[in-house]
């Protein structure tokens, strides 16, 4: 369902949305619409806090691991080996 929103602006600045919108050729709706879509998209999708926790979380796995080069060489091996996966 739609919902209407209501923004007071300044005349100033309601000429500089104005402006914007006709460069575009879009109605002013049309052009807020945009901009706020833009902005959402701008704004983190998780808290910050919950972010450091999964970075802090992973940071505390004990995965093996090797020399970047040791691992290459170990996969191109592999593809050699004629093994199947």
């Amino acid at each position: 369902m739609a919902k209407r929103l209501q923004v007071i602006v300044q005349d100033p600045e309601y000429r500089d949305i104005q402006r914007a919108a006709r460069l575009r050729r879009m109605s002013i709706a049309e052009w807020v619409r945009q901009a706020l879509v833009q902005a959402r998209r701008s704004e983190p999708s998780r808290e910050v806090a919950s972010k450091l926790e999964v970075i802090r979380g992973a940071a505390r796995m004990d995965f093996p691991t090797a020399d970047i080069d040791r691992m290459l060489e170990e996969i191109e091996r592999g593809y050699g080996s004629g093994m199947q996966p």
